[in-house]
């Protein structure tokens, strides 16, 4: 049960990232969050809305595997998570580490328990 709940947060926030980049990319409060400026949030409007997709892509392979009851596929997806959210903190986006690598971390481990 732990590892369906830990999975699903993953998958949420990989949703809410699919938002942000997709639909948000230009707002102020989500320039804030990823620390751009308006002009380069328009400049690379489209580089975002397609790693958005890409994060969308992630949440429902989550939620598939969970739903035909794959545990591979899963953890194969929460190690790509895991590993984009420490690549991503390498890169200088820190909150990726709390955000992103912890979580999936956690469900990796109660997916291996069987929590």
């Amino acid at each position: 049960m732990l590892s369906l709940i830990l999975t699903l947060m993953v998958a949420a926030v990989h949703f809410y990232f699919l938002y942000l980049e997709m639909v948000k990319w230009e707002a102020p409060r989500t320039r804030k969050v990823f620390g751009t400026t308006p002009e380069f949030a328009a400049d690379t409007r489209v580089m975002a809305a397609n790693q958005g997709l890409y994060n969308g892509f992630l949440a429902v392979g989550l939620i598939v595997a969970l739903v035909i009851g794959n545990a591979p596929m899963n953890v194969y997806l929460l190690a790509c998570v895991a590993v984009a959210g420490l690549y991503a903190a390498y890169c200088g986006i820190k909150p990726a580490l709390f955000f992103q690598t912890i979580p999936a971390l956690l469900a990796l481990v109660a997916v291996w328990v069987g929590l």
